[in-house]
């Protein structure tokens, strides 16, 4: 994850702006809030920690929910809730989303497809989505897409931002529709499942496009654009990231950052280096010292 997207974490519960917001966090120690409720739409994307969501619909009705990456949630204005932090010394990550009632009217005139997640959160009281694999990535690329846009300033970037923040609602709005109307059978969808359930158990294995491709019988170029029309990344980029998060635990679990890299397939410390300063921020030993258990 790019540091410079990262947001220092305040217990500010309004909005600034009149349209939406946006936040990456990472935090230690976290300290639990007090229940509380919003007059905007909040959508957050669980990445990492040890925490349980309380959501509270009501006086006398609470909801617990043990997160896991993956989770999403989405509340409407006036629903109480709070993360309860069940282990403070692990790395809680998440994204944070804040639209305003009158955005959502807006993009609710171009296209109501924009609000189905609203009206079952308010029609049925549905708040917290589990994603797969492969739809928790495209929805995280569509929050980091936004992210960037909004720290750049790039020419047009008032129309690019407000491009990604339609593509960030529709993917994930989409993402749960689909999942809530799948067809059993779609050949697609499950040599893609397959393929990522075989890198995810193969991390410390070679792993190449025309392995993978010869594996389960179709062409590279098949895999190739498979992965870029679904996540918006390349498989090599997919496997290096898995690597990288495997890396990443390892280190913080206290074993040697040299031993790690060579076990998931780094050719060198040089290239490990680079790749994980590019994807967390910092480096390797960095982060070892920063979040490892034993600090």
């Amino acid at each position: 994850m790019k540091n410079k997207l990262r947001s220092s974490f305040n217990t500010r519960q309004y909005m600034v702006s009149s349209d939406f917001e946006v936040f990456y966090y990472s935090d230690r120690n976290f300290t639990t809030l007090p229940p509380h409720s919003h007059d905007y739409y909040e959508c957050y994307l669980f990445l990492e920690g040890d925490i349980t969501m309380e959501i509270l619909p009501g006086k006398e009705k609470s909801e617990k929910h043990k997160m896991s990456p993956g989770d999403l949630m989405l509340v409407p204005p006036g629903i109480k809730h709070h993360a309860i932090m069940d282990n403070p010394d692990l790395s809680y990550r998440r994204f944070v989303f804040w639209i305003s009632r009158e955005c959502c009217a807006s993009l609710m005139s171009e296209s109501v497809d924009y609000m189905y997640l609203i009206q079952k959160a308010e029609a049925f009281h549905k708040y917290i989505y589990h994603l797969a694999p492969a739809q928790f990535h495209l929805v995280e690329s569509r929050f980091l897409r936004l992210l960037e846009e909004i720290s750049s300033d790039r020419y047009g970037s008032a129309a690019a931002r407000h491009l990604c923040l339609c593509d960030l609602i529709l993917t994930i709005n989409r993402t749960i529709y689909d999942e809530e109307h799948k067809h059993t059978g779609n050949d697609e969808i499950s040599l893609f499942q397959n393929i990522l359930s075989y890198v995810e158990n193969n991390l410390e294995e070679p792993l190449s496009l025309e392995d993978i491709a010869g594996k389960f019988f179709v062409s590279k170029y098949y895999v190739s654009h498979l992965f870029k029309d679904t996540l918006g990344i390349s498989l090599h980029q997919y496997i290096i990231k898995k690597r990288l998060a495997e890396c990443r635990d390892s280190i913080t679990n206290g074993d040697s950052i040299s031993k790690t890299f060579e076990r998931f397939g780094f050719r060198d410390y040089s290239s490990f280096f680079k790749a994980f300063r590019k994807e967390y921020g910092m480096s390797p030993k960095e982060y070892q010292s920063l979040y490892g258990k034993s600090n």
